[in-house]
């Protein structure tokens, strides 16, 4: 799961996990984005983490508030 590596500093529980990877995959998906290691997925990556910690946990939610 490429979402793991950019939660070092953080701490969720395995829902949250599972419902920010699921959005992280999907927003990648919508994107077009293949590259897993390229800036623009950080920015996924950044943007899901930050909307999780401020209470977002449906990955439908996340998914959409990132590609927004």
């Amino acid at each position: 799961m490429p979402l793991l590596r950019f939660l070092d500093n953080h701490s969720f529980g395995p829902e949250a996990i599972a419902a920010m990877t699921a959005a992280f995959e999907d927003t990648l998906r919508t994107l077009g984005l293949v590259d897993h290691n390229g800036l623009a997925t950080e920015i996924v990556a950044k943007k899901i983490i930050e909307l999780a910690q401020q209470g977002e946990c449906d990955p439908i939610c996340l998914r959409d508030r990132t590609v927004q």
